[in-house]
């Protein structure tokens, strides 16, 4: 499933990725810190959820109280519950 998210409070705009029975690929962010962003991405391809999210969930950056990664472990758990609802 192609699931796409709306980020809140950073500097990317929206986090895109395929779900397919727990394995997540094709991460893709929109706009936020290229580098890092792609770097998250390529290493994260093919990672189920439950390791993303036990090494991203609560990340933060600077001041904010979320980050990139966070925001892609709360996308990941939106995808499993829209999937959940068929």
């Amino acid at each position: 499933m192609k699931f796409n998210y709306k980020t809140q409070n950073v500097c990317s705009k929206s986090v895109s990725f395929d779900y397919n029975d727990g394995i997540i690929t094709n991460i893709k962010f929109k706009d936020g810190c290229n580098g890092n962003l792609k770097l998250i991405s390529q290493m994260m391809d093919g990672w189920n959820w439950e390791k993303i999210t036990k090494q991203c969930t609560g990340n933060t950056c600077g001041t904010n109280s979320t980050s990139c990664a966070d925001q892609l472990t709360r996308a990941i758990l939106a995808a499993q519950r829209a999937e959940s609802r068929g």
